[in-house]
């Protein structure tokens, strides 16, 4: 996950990533503009956080809410695609 300090929506999608047991690495953008630009050509997205599952791109909370909602992120992390 792509994320920096001060994003309410990175707080918000690690929390949710907490209450599922999961764990997760986190890359701070607003302390490394070499890995702000990886995420920009990775997501080609310049908002945080930016979530990938393995190499698929989720995208932001809202998005992988939306998956979640949808029953489609439990599977993306059982490998069985979104």
């Amino acid at each position: 996950m792509y994320s920096s300090a001060i994003c309410p929506y990175c707080v918000m999608a690690k929390n949710f990533l907490k209450s599922k047991g999961l764990a997760w690495t986190e890359v701070r953008i607003d302390t490394d503009p070499v890995a702000r630009e990886a995420m920009m050509a990775k997501a080609r997205r310049t908002s945080v956080p930016q979530i990938f599952v393995g190499d698929v791109h989720v995208g932001g909370y809202d998005d992988m809410m939306a998956l979640h909602r949808a029953g489609k992120f439990e599977p993306l992390l059982a490998g069985e695609g979104a």
